[in-house]
């Protein structure tokens, strides 16, 4: 959103209706992770039930017009290729090179941290600086992980040429382990998708 937002030079107005088995949970979550967009939660189900969704989640996410008329479905964080469509859209059509310019280059001193042995009980946490080299903003818009006992943590907002993004890695044991772990990136650099890597032993 924030990529999106970068681009057409405004924010664009978004819209979360959730249907959650636990809405304490979910506005729990929601405010863990500093999320600052508008969010319906529909506990009947209600704007589901009339306007019959498909099922697949791919497919539960609109694109409207002015006049809210739906102009494209599908998940713009889980496809690159939906993600671009609604990029050409909002922005007014703008073309494939255009949209190539937009990328950037980026640079990581270190991409792999081996955290050796320590104590399973502990938390450990690891910073990655991401250095945005290229001539355009850095958006990363998307992050994936091996596994729930690592979690992610970066700042949204464009990262400007000559700048730098810390991304804070979180890594907590369920139990005694060897351990090989990936963080995934989805960002607008020219080598997206980022592969990050930590390692250890938790005794």
């Amino acid at each position: 959103m924030k990529y999106a937002d970068s681009i057409v030079g405004y924010q664009i107005p978004v819209l979360f209706f959730l249907h959650p088995a636990n809405v304490r949970e979910m506005r729990s979550v929601l405010k863990q992770n500093r999320f600052d967009y508008p969010v319906c939660m529909d506990t009947e189900d209600t704007f589901n039930k009339v306007n019959k969704f498909p099922a697949q989640l791919n497919f539960q996410t609109f694109l409207l017009d002015k006049n809210n008329h739906v102009i494209a479905i599908g998940n713009p964080v889980h496809n690159y290729d939906v993600r671009e469509l609604y990029i050409h859209l909002i922005s007014g059509g703008i073309d494939g090179d255009s949209l190539s310019n937009m990328r950037t280059v980026i640079k990581i001193e270190e991409d792999m941290v081996d955290l050796g042995s320590f104590d399973w009980r502990r938390e450990q946490h690891i910073t990655f600086e991401i250095h945005n080299i290229g001539n355009n903003n850095l958006v990363v818009y998307d992050n994936k992980t091996s596994c729930g006992c690592t979690s992610v943590e970066y700042s949204k907002e464009p990262v400007q040429p000559g700048k730098s993004l810390a991304v804070k890695v979180t890594y907590k044991a369920d139990h005694p382990e060897h351990f090989n772990k990936t963080i995934i990136l989805y960002c607008n650099a020219s080598a997206s998708p980022l592969e990050l890597k930590i390692t250890g032993n938790a005794k």
